[in-house]
């Protein structure tokens, strides 16, 4: 299973939401510009987190977006669910050898124990110990 820039970027928006919880809003436009990215893009992305009650929109000149839970009540498979879709490493039918159905059964349980077990608290604080910066993930 590949993450595209949809999840990628999804998680960032959380995560930055996550690390800012309880100072208030936060603009996209201020997300856009710490991680280099494009603002109409995370737009496009934050409706689907809003539509999921993930986050929750501020409107005016102080406005922005918050997250609609506590950072340990969203999982990163929250997240990537709601903008990649169910997770499953391959598509495989009732017609499979069971040998190999049980295998794509395993492999996707244990991408969604990951994504499921791993919370946006978790995710900022591996940031701040600067765990992130030593690993590469692949799902």
């Amino acid at each position: 299973m590949k993450i595209s820039t949809k999840g990628r970027y999804g998680l960032t928006i959380m995560m930055e939401l996550a690390a800012k919880f309880g100072d208030g809003p936060i603009s996209l436009k201020s997300i856009a510009e710490k991680n280099q990215l494009s603002e109409h893009y995370l737009e496009q992305l934050v409706a689907p987190l809003r539509n999921a009650g993930l986050v929750k929109s501020i409107r005016g000149a102080y406005g922005g977006y918050i997250l609609a839970k506590e950072p340990e009540q969203i999982t990163a498979g929250d997240v990537i669910r709601v903008l990649e879709g169910p997770i499953s490493p391959v598509d495989f039918t009732e017609e499979d050898d069971p040998a190999k159905r049980d295998l794509w059964l395993r492999i996707r349980d244990g991408i969604a124990e990951v994504l499921d077990s791993t919370t946006l608290a978790d995710l900022i604080a591996f940031k701040d110990e600067g765990a992130l910066d030593n690993y590469m993930f692949y799902i």
